[in-house]
C-alpha cells in the first residue's frame, strides 16, 4: 500500500475518465480523497548523511523536513542481554502452497508461480481474473466444524498458521498448561480484517433488512478478532490486540511484540499477519484502485518486480506467524532457536495516501532506524526480502532508498517473493518474514521471477529467475502500506 508500494502499491493511481490512453508514467497523478487533483511538481534538493539518512527540502504542504542521523557516531551494539535478545522459537503459515513450511519453501525455490485464475466466484465480467488464490485450505485439527463453517477465512487462516507456529516451538496445549499464560501475549493484524464476514452483512442489510444480519457480522468483521481468537483457543492471557496498518501489517506487529518481551512485558509472542481478500469486494477494490496487473492471458507472468514491462500487482491471500521469545526463557525451556529477530523500526512518509515520497526519505529512514535498534552497520547486511509489489513507482522507489542507505550492494542479493505467491496484504510480511528466516537458515535465497527485461537502475542482483546459495549474515524485510506507513525488520542467524 503506500509509501513505496504497499497493498496498492504507492504510485498507483486511477488516470482521468478524459483519456482512457493517457501513457501509465503520466498517470501517477496526486490523489487527494476521492478527487483527482493536478500533479505538483516538486524541487527537492536532498543530502545523505554518513548513516544512510536523507535530508531534504520539498515544496509541499508537509514542509520542510529533516531526519536527523544519530548524534553519538560510535558503532552499533547488538542487545547481550538475554532477556532482551528477541529470538524465533516457531514458524507457521497458510499459502498458496499449503500450510507446510518446508513445502511453501521448496516451491520458492523451484521459482513456482501460485498465481491462477480465480475459481472462488464468477470473476468473468471484472477486468482482473486472477489471484494467488488459495485452494483445498483444510482447518482439520485446529478449528471444530461449527465454528470453521461461521469464521470468514482471514480468521481460519490465522488460527491454522497461529497454532503451527505454537506446535513447532513445541508449545501445544499440553506445554502450555504448565506455562504461565499471563506471560504469553498474541498480535496478529490484518490490513483488510474480515471482508467476506462484512460484504456478507451489508449485502443482507440491502436486501433483507437489519433484522436478517448475523449476529456474527461485527465480531468475524473487525480486524482484532485474529487474536483474539487464537488467544480463546489457546488461553493465552498476555498482551493481545491488533495492529492494523495495511500491507506493512505484519512487520509493524513484529516489531511491537518484540519490544513488549524487550520491555519485560512478556516471555513470548505470537506475532504475524493474516488476510483473505480474494474474494469481489477486494478485487473490486483494487481494479478500482487501478493497482493490478491485468495480464489474464498469462497470470503466472503477472508479478514482475523490477521489471520494464510490470503493469501492477497481483492479490493474494494467507497468513504467517512468528513465535517470537526472549532468548533466557528459550534457553530455560530448551527451546529449539530457528534464527534472532535483531530489531526493526516504523515510519510514516506523512506525504500522500498512496504515493511514495519522490526523495525516498520515509523508507531510507525506516531501514537506517532498523539498522540502529538492531546495533547493526549497513556493511553486515547481505540480503533484503524486498517490498517488490511490482508496481511502476514503488519498485524503483524503494531500490533507490536502499541504496542510499547502502553505499556497496556488490554483495548484496535482494528478491521479491511476491512474484511467486501475489501481495498477500497485511499477511505479506508475515509470508515474507518466514521466507527470509528459510533463506537464513537454508543458505539459499529464493529468485524472483518473471525477470524479463530489468529496469537499468536496478544495479542489485535481484535473483532473477533461478534460486542461488547465499550465506546470509543479517537480512531485512520490507514492508510498506497505504498511508505512507513503512517498517523493516531485521534478523540474522542465530549465535549464543
Amino acid at each position: 500500500m503506500a509509501g513505496i508500494a504497499g497493498t496498492c502499491s504507492a504510485g498507483v493511481l486511477p488516470r482521468g475518465r478524459e483519456s482512457g490512453a493517457i501513457s501509465r508514467a503520466s498517470s501517477l497523478v496526486q490523489y487527494n480523497g476521492l478527487r483527482p487533483v493536478d500533479s505538483v511538481k516538486m524541487a527537492v534538493t536532498s543530502s545523505v548523511s554518513a548513516n544512510g539518512i536523507v535530508s531534504s527540502a520539498s515544496a509541499q504542504k508537509c514542509g520542510r523536513i529533516k531526519a536527523m542521523a544519530s548524534p553519538t557516531g560510535l558503532a552499533p551494539k547488538k542487545e547481550k542481554d538475554p532477556k532482551k535478545r528477541v529470538v524465533i522459537t516457531g514458524m507457521g503459515l497458510v499459502s498458496v502452497f499449503g500450510n507446510d513450511i518446508g513445502t511453501f519453501y521448496n516451491k520458492l525455490l523451484e521459482g513456482e508461480s501460485g498465481i491462477s485464475l480465480i475459481d472462488r466466484f464468477d470473476a468473468s465480467n471484472f477486468s482482473v481474473r486472477f489471484a494467488g488464490q488459495i485452494r483445498d485450505f483444510s482447518s482439520k485439527g485446529y478449528i471444530d466444524g461449527k465454528n470453521d463453517r461461521r469464521l470468514d477465512d482471514c480468521w481460519r487462516y490465522c488460527l491454522v498458521a497461529g497454532q503451527r507456529a505454537l506446535d513447532d516451538a513445541n508449545l501445544g496445549s499440553e506445554v502450555l498448561e504448565t506455562m504461565d499464560r499471563t506471560r504469553i501475549g498474541v498480535l496478529v493484524g490484518s490490513g483488510m480484517g474480515g471482508l467476506t464476514a462484512f460484504s456478507n452483512g451489508v449485502e443482507a442489510l440491502i436486501q433483507k433488512g437489519y433484522k436478517k444480519i448475523t449476529p456474527f457480522f461485527i465480531p468475524y468483521s473487525i480486524t482484532n478478532m485474529g487474536s483474539a481468537l487464537l488467544a480463546i483457543d489457546t488461553g493465552l492471557m498476555g498482551p493481545n490486540y491488533s495492529i492494523s496498518t495495511a500491507c506493512a501489517t505484519a512487520n509493524y506487529c513484529f516489531y511491537a511484540a518484540a519490544n513488549h518481551i524487550r520491555r519485560g512485558e512478556a516471555d513470548i509472542m505470537v506475532a504475524g499477519g493474516t488476510e483473505a481478500a480474494v474474494v469481489p469486494t477486494g478485487v473490486g477494490g483494487f481494479i478500482a484502485c487501478r493497482a493490478l496487473s491485468q495480464r489474464n492471458k498469462d497470470p503466472k507472468k503477472a508479478s514482475r518486480p523490477w521489471d520494464q514491462d510490470r503493469d501492477g500487482f497481483v492479490m493474494g491471500e494467507g497468513s504467517g506467524v512468528l513465535i517470537m521469545e526472549s532468548l533466557e526463557h528459550a534457553m530455560k525451556r530448551g527451546a529449539n532457536i530457528i534464527a534472532e529477530y535483531l530489531g526493526g523500526a516504523i515510519t510514516c512518509d506523512a506525504h500522500h495516501m498512496t504515493e511514495p515520497r519522490s526523495d525516498g526519505l520515509g523508507v531510507s529512514s525506516c531501514i537506517s532506524k532498523s539498522l540502529e535498534d538492531a546495533g547493526v552497520s549497513p556493511e553486515e547486511v547481505n540480503y533484503v526480502n524486498a517490498h517488490a509489489t511490482s508496481t511502476l513507482a514503488g519498485d524503483l522507489a524503494e531500490v533507490n532508498a536502499i541504496k542510499k542507505v547502502f553505499k556497496d550492494t556488490s554483495e548484496m542479493k535482494m528478491n521479491g517473493t511476491k512474484s511467486i505467491i501475489g501481495h498477500g496484504l497485511g499477511a505479506a510480511g508475515g509470508l515474507e518474514a518466514i521466507a527470509t528466516i528459510k533463506a537464513i537458515t537454508t543458505g539459499w535465497v529464493h529468485p524472483t521471477i518473471n525477470q524479463d527485461n530489468l529496469e537499468p537502475s536496478v544495479t542489485i542482483d535481484t535473483v532473477p529467475n533461478v534460486k542461488k546459495k547465499h550465506e546470509v549474515n543479517v537480512a531485512i524485510s520490507n514492508s510498506f502500506g497505504f498511508g505512507g506507513h513503512n517498517s523493516v525488520v531485521v534478523f540474522a542467524p542465530f549465535k549464543p
